[in-house]
């Protein structure tokens, strides 16, 4: 894997996009609790919907024959006056907002039996057609109120008036751009996860045995390989276990470890399986390619005494070992090396990346079919270096620095364009990462270029390099880890087909580059979690860990990553993320897979989901008067200072008596919840608290503390819980620890994780948390991992700290 580099930029990126608001967007939802789709075929009755929203031509027909039954008991005249109100009624089913029409936006929520209805059009429909809507319904509360036009109308209205129907066909916002996805006023597409596996160590692939039955295997960097059943569950047993085999260490960065696994694409006949991993032979550093088959005695365990070495490779450093294996179309098998690490590719005259006869910063195909007697791998006649007596046969291209997860394309899954495409990404050194197609025999550059830019002047300069550029590259403010991904061709997500998703590791963005067909070029878009209702859907995220590992496909072709909150390959905090677009869905049905079954000896361990939706309101901060903060590096002029400015976060975790008494303006709330059916009607207000109310201190509150008094930017983290405050003992404090911490108070950039009690020790106070660990991404320190609350093994000597900053500070 890839260095830890730029923690510090990273984790205020993260912050950053933490503080974000996101504005309220549309939120198309099906009465299932989908999003809508695109009927396969055209609807015979409820037209209006027949290019998109929750009706496939079975449920048109029936809604159709319900029409026929209904109307039936209509005479003449108040059939031709009320038939077209009862077809716009009942084709509200298939309105690509029918959970906001029915008010079923949840499981939770009981379903209207009448869309919601705009005054205007329930009025003129009372006048004239009322008797219909005892057909229509059994609601008995509906029936009784048919006289009374204005309660009558009341009952059928929406607390939600821009959904109510018909209105909502006019509704610019809601119709423009609807079943395409969705993304914000930057142009950053707007997705959403279902989380799929948890408490992994460093997760660094997941593959599939494509053999029908549709299990997904996951490999930990320590050297094990799990196996999942289609319901998410996970095997007891290991598939592989080499963790005693497998060279890695419990230090955040290190890319040495279990890298890469891949089926042979005949498994299902002869049950092969390959593997790479780093390996300590005699006190060398090597990576090493081997074969299992799998147990004769069990379809979900590996053979492990059936290993044989296919072949092992030198490492002159611990770093840029690559680690992806692949099988292509061809059938022969894919090996993706690093540059043998260091930084600059040192070694030769021109670096082990542009010397063909090394291994090293190559791309290797060979031929491991039929080698159970004879080779145990043979050279495809086609390799393009197969007549060059000063290159290693076996490469298939060069001049690569450390590719990092790589994918073949599906291709379109009609028309098969695309198919064979070879994607990867390459990481960078000082500037920039790219991602490449790459092709047989060709050069990609380093160490001459990086990127599209020069790395050593002498070699890109030389006109005999002849490499290939990559199809994009990104610089390093953008993030400094590239993890490759896929084309998505998948099936429940059509409006993603095309796209090239990937992440960077540092930075953890998620990234996509979509192909113009017309000229070649490949078009950038930033993938951001969904806000506002994006992804309120059951079983649906919008958040993520920030160390982006790997990407993946299962056996359908869905698409999902691996990231983790803490990158050490001991620490159990990988998350694997199943990419969802809530825009449109594929129709009921297509997407349909029965999985061959799977004979089990091993326990099932049932899956628990641990993630939760994220659902932000925002809040206004409250417009300051005058700032007595001075400028990065200056002092404050107070003679030009008017008013002291308001600690707003500070005022609130001081003690009551000790508070300013400058009065403040509570921002504006969000919209509440809207009140169930027989509670309170809406147009009631709260009673305002009386100005000068002290702010209710909560579970998890903190402040900063210097041995002077109240820190503003700096000083001891002090946390509230169950009425007191303590301090937080704890020799493996974090920066994602700290990140939680300055986020609370304020702060988008953390500067320090301090520890052994900087700022002072907290003796007046007990200790009350420990051993904690957070992601960077939780609201409180009591959302973290940690020890019970007042728990600890440590003593105040250990007090943690942090250091936070209004702006971002490069180094320190």
């Amino acid at each position: 894997m890839r260095g830890l580099r730029g923690a510090r930029a990273a984790l205020a990126l993260l912050l950053a996009a933490a503080l974000a608001p996101g504005p309220a967007r549309p939120h198309p939802q099906c009465l299932d609790f989908k999003p809508p789709f695109r009927p396969p075929q055209g609807l015979a009755f409820c037209r209006r919907y027949a290019d998109f929203g929750c009706c496939d031509p079975r449920r048109d027909r029936a809604l159709l024959q319900r029409f026929y039954r209904l109307s039936a008991r209509l005479d003449g005249p108040t059939y031709a006056a009320c038939a077209g109100h009862l077809q716009d009624l009942l084709c509200q089913e298939c309105s690509p907002y029918a959970a906001h029409l029915y008010d079923a936006e949840d499981p939770s929520t009981p379903v209207r039996t009448i869309p919601g209805l705009c005054q205007d059009y329930c009025l003129q429909v009372w006048q004239k057609c009322r008797s219909i809507f005892r057909y229509l319904s059994a609601d008995q509360e509906l029936i009784a109120l048919e006289n009374n036009m204005a309660k009558f109308c009341r009952y059928l209205s929406l607390e939600d008036t821009d959904y109510c129907f018909p209105h909502l066909l006019s509704n610019q916002n809601l119709n423009q751009n609807l079943g395409l996805v969705t993304a914000d006023a930057e142009g950053c597409l707007q997705l959403c996860l279902v989380e799929v596996a948890n408490g992994l160590r460093n997760p660094v692939a997941m593959v599939h045995a494509n053999d029908g039955t549709h299990r997904f295997f996951i490999a930990e960097q320590v050297g094990l390989v799990w196996t999942y059943l289609p319901d998410r569950s996970r095997l007891e047993k290991p598939f592989l276990n080499i963790s005693e085999a497998v060279l890695t260490s419990p230090w955040e960065g290190d890319e040495r470890g279990f890298l890469g696994i891949v089926f042979h694409p005949k498994f299902k006949f002869n049950g092969k399986v390959y593997v790479y991993y780093s390996v300590e032979v005699r006190y060398e550093e090597r990576i090493r390619i081997s074969e299992f088959r799998i147990s004769p005695a069990d379809m979900n365990a590996l053979d492990h005494g059936s290993e044989r070495i296919i072949l092992e490779i030198e490492e002159p450093a611990s770093n840029h070992n690559g680690g992806e294996l692949l099988f292509g179309d061809d059938g022969y098998l894919y090996i993706f090396t690093g540059d043998g690490g260091m930084a600059g590719d040192p070694f030769g005259t021109f670096g082990n990346a542009q010397n063909k006869s090394t291994l090293l910063g190559k791309v290797l195909r060979i031929d491991v079919n039929n080698n159970d007697r004879g080779p145990l791998y043979r050279i495809p006649p086609d390799n393009p270096f197969l007549n060059d007596p000063k290159a290693r046969p076996e490469i298939y291209a060069y001049g690569v620095r450390n590719m990092w997860r790589c994918s073949f394309d599906r291709g379109e899954p009609h028309t098969k364009e695309g198919k064979g495409r070879l994607f990867c990404g390459d990481v960078g050194q000082n500037k920039y990462e790219e991602i490449d197609i790459v092709e047989k025999g060709k050069n990609y550059g380093w160490r001459a270029r990086e990127g599209f830019s020069c790395y050593d002047k002498k070699l890109c300069t030389n006109s005999s390099m002849d490499d290939v550029l990559p199809i994009y590259a990104y610089p390093h403010k953008m993030g400094k880890s590239v993890t490759g991904g896929y084309v998505y061709r998948g099936c429940e997500s059509p409006n993603l087909n095309g796209l090239y998703i990937f992440g960077d590791f540092m930075s953890g963005r998620l990234m996509s580059l979509k192909e113009d067909r017309a000229t070649g070029e490949w078009q950038y878009s930033e993938i951001c979690m969904g806000t506002g209702q994006t992804c309120v859907f059951p079983g649906l995220i919008n958040n993520y860990y920030q160390y982006i590992i790997s990407f993946a496909e299962d056996e359908a072709g869905e698409l999902y990553f691996m990231s983790t909150g803490i990158p050490s390959a001991t620490a159990p905090h990988g998350v694997v993320y199943k990419v969802v677009d809530t825009s449109r869905r594929a129709p009921p049905g297509k997407c349909r897979v029965d999985p061959s079954p799977v004979k089990v000896k091993s326990k099932r361990i049932p899956f628990v989901p641990k993630e939760k939706l994220i659902v932000k309101t925002p809040t206004p901060r409250p417009q300051l008067k005058a700032m007595t903060e001075a400028p990065w590096g200056g002092r404050p002029d107070l003679e030009t200072t008017r008013a002291p400015a308001v600690d707003w976060v500070g005022q609130a975790l001081l003690p009551p008596g000790n508070r300013s008494r400058t009065p403040t303006t509570p921002a504006p709330s969000g919209r509440a919840p809207k009140p169930r059916k027989g509670g309170k009607r809406r147009g009631q207000r709260r009673k305002k608290k009386p100005p000068g109310t002290a702010l209710p201190l909560r579970n998890g509150a903190v402040r900063l503390m210097e041995q002077q008094g109240r820190g503003r930017s700096q000083g001891r983290v002090e946390v509230y819980i169950d009425g007191e405050w303590g301090t937080v003992c704890d020799d493996g404090w974090s920066l994602p620890a700290a990140a939680v911490v300055c986020r609370q108070l304020g702060f988008p950039y953390v500067v320090r994780a301090s520890k052994k009690a900087e700022f002072g020790e907290g003796t007046s106070l007990r200790i009350l948390l420990d051993d904690v660990q957070c992601s960077g991404q939780e609201k409180t320190l009591l959302e973290c991992d940690h020890a019970d609350v007042g728990t600890h093994n440590c003593s105040h000597e250990e007090d943690a700290s942090v250091v936070c900053s209004r702006e971002e500070v490069a180094d320190w």
